[in-house]
């Protein structure tokens, strides 16, 4: 029998995927605990409708991705941070700063979790931020600290 995984289940396949099992297993355990749903002609059709829908979404969010990471590298960040007198920073700049600046400078939210800043930043000066997107899409950012 072929059914249509509604969540995930392991050792048999994802969300939106077109399965062979047992006709028992479909019976007893996956339909009944809505995990998935018989193929039946109209349900396969809602599948692939469902996929087109999907595709359109995810390619609107990598264009998306792209103004992003395109409008971060067109100049580098800037971050204020108090300084004592010989330009060492009180505290580090973090990625909560980071991300404040892109959404003040650049116009853009992102969370600060998919931002990694590769060295401590204790002294004033230049630095890069690497910024992970999700499915393969990253950018690094420049960013300057600039003393109070």
């Amino acid at each position: 029998m072929e059914v249509i995984l509604i969540q995930d289940v392991d050792n048999l396949g994802g969300v939106n995927e077109l399965v062979k099992v047992k006709n028992g297993y479909a019976r007893n355990y996956l339909i009944p605990r809505k995990l998935a749903v018989e193929a039946s002609q109209s349900n396969v059709k809602r599948l692939e409708e469902r996929m087109k829908q999907l595709k359109k979404k995810e390619d609107k969010m990598l264009a998306e991705i792209s103004n992003v990471i395109a409008k971060l590298n067109e100049a580098p960040l800037r971050i204020t941070a108090k300084t004592g007198t010989s330009g060492k920073i009180f505290g580090s700049v973090t990625s909560l700063q980071i991300s404040r600046a892109i959404l003040d400078q650049k116009g853009y939210t992102v969370d600060r979790k998919k931002i990694n800043i590769s060295d401590e930043v204790k002294e004033i000066g230049s630095y890069k931020a690497h910024i992970d997107f999700g499915n393969g899409h990253s950018a690094d950012v420049d960013f300057e600290v600039i003393g109070e």
